[in-house]
């Protein structure tokens, strides 16, 4: 069962700092291809962007089961295989509430999952798969850099950090 935001430990963090200080945002995304290479995107519930699927970890979490965690509660596929190909630490966010966060990421491309894809889920209004010419918008700002960067992985076979 998925937590609300107030019971997530990153919820109870920005709670118990407040609104103005920056914070580490610790998480996973996940870039996930059916076997016609389309990519599997989100529309997100909270801003409407299409998006892959990506979340904050848990305390106990690895980063892979946070990947694993956040792909199964916003699609309802649980991935079977997977590997990491980008690390972030440089990158600091404000979202849309004024809320800043220093990111510390790893992307995974999943190779194997299991389940029936749900379009709408708590976190999103609507969930496919979409031809890499043919992506829906408006999209999410990290899109293109993960392609990128998961592009670069497979040409040198060396994970991306930034």
């Amino acid at each position: 069962m998925a937590l609300t935001w107030a019971e997530s430990y990153l919820g109870r963090v920005r709670a118990s700092v407040g609104d103005t200080d920056t914070i580490f945002f610790v998480g996973a995304r996940t870039l996930v291809f059916d076997d016609q290479n389309r990519l599997l995107l989100i529309q997100r519930s909270d801003n409407h962007r299409w998006a892959i699927p990506a979340g904050a970890m848990e305390l106990g979490e690895s980063m892979e089961e946070c990947a694993v965690r956040e792909l199964w509660e916003e699609t309802g596929l649980r991935a079977t295989s997977l590997t990491p190909y980008a690390f972030y630490t440089a990158y600091t966010y404000t979202n849309e509430f004024q809320h800043t966060y220093q990111q510390v990421l790893m992307s995974f491309v999943v190779h194997s999952w299991e389940g029936e894809l749900l379009r709408q889920t708590d976190e999103s209004v609507d969930a496919g798969f979409f031809a890499l010419d043919a992506l829906p918008g408006p999209k999410s700002f990290v899109l293109d850099e993960a392609l990128s960067d998961l592009e670069d992985f497979r040409k040198t076979g060396r994970l991306v950090m930034k």
